[in-house]
């Protein structure tokens, strides 16, 4: 796996989580949820895009 992706990965993580308590703080719970499920969604697309690059070298490597 590529560190780089580890590291990205890791700073949405902190961002989210930074932005998350900023808004609860201010009385933003819904925007804080909304935050949340959307570095959520980031980061699972980053790693859907890590799977299909490693199933396309599956295929090539197999001939499929």
């Amino acid at each position: 796996m590529d560190v780089d992706l580890i590291f990205k990965i890791a700073a949405i993580g902190i961002i989210v989580a930074v932005l998350n308590q900023l808004l609860i703080r201010s009385g933003r719970e819904d925007q804080a949820m909304m935050t949340t499920i959307a570095g959520l969604i980031v980061v699972l697309m980053m790693i859907i895009q890590q799977i299909d690059t490693l199933f396309k070298s599956i295929k090539s490597i197999f001939g499929l």
